[in-house]
């Protein structure tokens, strides 16, 4: 898999957010592919991925990362990508070319995109819906209370809920998902009103995981979440009214998100859908 990656010249979510599954991922031939480079214009206090200056864009990212999936023999490919305000329209036409050239190469292949919220712009927002993925994807992160602290002063609550109900207003059969993470310091009544916002946005599913401080200069861990507590907000999102929901310790934002088009959609994945972290 590294070899894979690095003769292609790509990047993943899985090494850049030193996310905790990717060793099982990787031994599954599965992963999550983070186009417009490894460095984020926006620096928040929970993320692992480096803020700085941004590299260029590759143009033959796009048929990069189809060849890729390709070669996996993937049958569901997830998309992220860096925040890159310095690019005019957010980098949105290359993620939207993306998923196109993994489409146009895998025909197959289900494909879910985890974007930023081009600080706004619906025409960047319509642009990669109207690519039609499978899954859109915006992650709230956390609760309104603790946005401020957690997140670039960029990012809004707000205008999170707002990119996620224009995708919404846009999405024909494509699912709208969000995620966020928990052991921040949020309180119940929060996490509720969280759901509760999500569902009014447009949102059909959520993800739920415990927050883990990547480094020493990170936010600190307010607390370990039970995996008790995991299953009761697990079966509160149902309860609210989601379509799908899933909770636990290791969650993160593209998990199970094969299942969700099984579940969701199953002419899709012809029920066989292989699983992305």
């Amino acid at each position: 898999m590294k070899g894979l990656l690095a003769g292609l010249q790509l990047h993943t979510v899985c090494q850049s957010a030193h996310c905790p599954n990717h060793a099982e991922c990787w031994g599954q031939r599965t992963a999550t592919f983070m186009v417009l480079g490894r460095v984020c214009t926006r620096c928040c206090t929970f993320c692992a991925v480096n803020g700085g200056h941004p590299e260029a864009v590759d143009p033959e990212e796009p048929e990069k990362v189809a060849e890729a999936v390709k070669r996996l023999g993937l049958r569901h490919a997830v998309i992220t990508s860096v925040t890159r305000d310095d690019l005019p329209d957010g980098g949105s036409a290359h993620i939207a070319r993306t998923v196109t050239a993994v489409r146009m190469r895998n025909p197959g292949t289900t494909v879910e995109v985890v974007v930023q919220d081009f600080k706004g712009d619906p025409q960047a927002i319509a642009r990669v819906v109207e690519a039609e993925p499978d899954i859109f994807g915006h992650n709230i992160e956390t609760v309104a209370r603790l946005h401020p602290v957690l997140r670039d002063w960029r990012f809004r609550y707000t205008r999170s809920l707002e990119t996620l109900r224009l995708a919404a207003s846009h999405a024909n059969e494509t699912c709208v998902k969000s995620a966020f993470l928990l052991g921040c310091g949020e309180n119940d009544a929060e996490i509720r009103q969280t759901l509760e916002d999500l569902l009014d946005a447009g949102c059909i599913a959520v993800c739920m995981g415990q927050y883990l401080q990547p480094t020493a200069r990170h936010h600190a861990v307010a607390r370990f979440v039970t995996p008790a507590e995991f299953a009761a907000y697990e079966e509160l999102a149902y309860a609210l009214g989601f379509a799908f929901a899933v909770a636990g310790p290791l969650v993160r934002s593209s998990y199970r998100s094969g299942e969700l088009l099984q579940h969701i959609a199953p002419r899709k994945t012809g029920g066989n859908a292989s699983h992305a972290i």
